[in-house]
């Protein structure tokens, strides 16, 4: 398994795009006194790059943007400042779109600030000013587990799926434990199970569409509810954010009481937190299945702090 580390830009190299245009607001930035006093119309374009499918597929607001609310960040950001350099309040817009309204489903922006009336000294149009910027990488947490076939090859080949994929970076692994089955139906064989940490340029869902391709190459079948499984990967945080959408509910709803998900990352992380639940290591303590874990095989890959 050899990851490649993320690199500005890196990711996928689809994006969809929500534009909205001409944005205007009346504005006091410029280098001149009388540019700040008077102030002049100045008109932004903004356009929003990120994954639409999810939202196409299931006509769910939440698995998009809001441009209503997009372009009102915009136009507060145009009345703020004032700012001498016009270079300047593209990167607040920009700033805002990605930390902010945007976050975290657009992971990449691109603005453009009309100044019509700047004093050049010429006859001219207006100067614009256009930028692109990508989100900064993402932590997330992944967890897998398999009790059906050759277990340790598929925890393997889901570490190798995962770090080939475009705009994921492996940054530490869990070690591997063989876990007693939690739920289900009776009489399944043991799993094991770890955690993998990474940093990634991808949206949730396509973080979570990367889980399901390596669910899917070990041909993983949803025949029963936490029945037997050859592959189960699931996000368990994806930074800090909270979704309640049923297809990608995170942080995990489960996660906090499954001694097989905290005893692996409480290893790797000693120190990590659980959005919404606290400490990791808290959170084992209290676990009832811890006392049905097992140290696993030694796998290459995995237990890399």
């Amino acid at each position: 398994m050899t990851a490649q580390p993320l690199q500005p830009g890196r990711g996928p190299t689809r994006l969809d795009r929500i534009e909205v245009t001409g944005i205007k607001a009346w504005a006091h930035h410029g280098v001149l006194e009388e540019e700040k006093r008077l102030g002049q119309q100045f008109e932004v374009d903004v356009t929003l790059h990120l994954d639409t499918a999810p939202a196409g597929a299931s006509d769910a607001l939440s698995r998009t943007v809001n441009y209503a609310e997009a372009a009102a960040a915009v136009h507060e950001e145009m009345t703020g400042g004032p700012y001498d350099l016009v270079e300047t309040l593209a990167e607040r817009i920009a700033t805002r779109i990605l930390t902010d309204t945007g976050h975290p489903l657009v992971r990449r922006v691109g603005i453009r600030v009309h100044k019509p009336s700047a004093p050049v000294g010429l006859p001219v149009g207006s100067v614009t000013v256009s930028i692109e910027r990508d989100a900064a990488p993402i932590s997330a947490v992944l967890a897998v587990g398999t009790n059906l076939g050759e277990r340790e090859q598929h925890l393997q080949d889901a570490l190798a799926h995962l770090a080939a994929t475009d705009g994921i970076e492996i940054a530490w692994t869990g070690p591997v434990l063989e876990t007693v089955p939690v739920g289900g139906p009776a009489g399944q064989g043991s799993f094991l199970n770890s955690v993998i940490g990474v940093r990634t340029v991808l949206g949730p869902f396509a973080l979570l569409r990367a889980a399901q391709d390596a669910e899917h190459a070990a041909h993983r079948e949803r025949l029963v509810r936490w029945g037997p499984r050859t592959l189960d990967v699931d996000v368990i945080t994806y930074g800090d954010w909270v979704s309640d959408d049923p297809e990608l509910t995170v942080p995990h709803p489960r996660a906090h009481e499954r001694a097989f998900v905290l005893a692996p990352w409480h290893a790797a992380c000693p120190q990590a937190m659980l959005p919404g639940q606290g400490p990791v290591d808290a959170l084992l303590a209290r676990a009832e299945d811890r006392e049905g874990l097992r140290p696993g095989p030694a796998l290459e890959g995995f237990g890399l702090s």
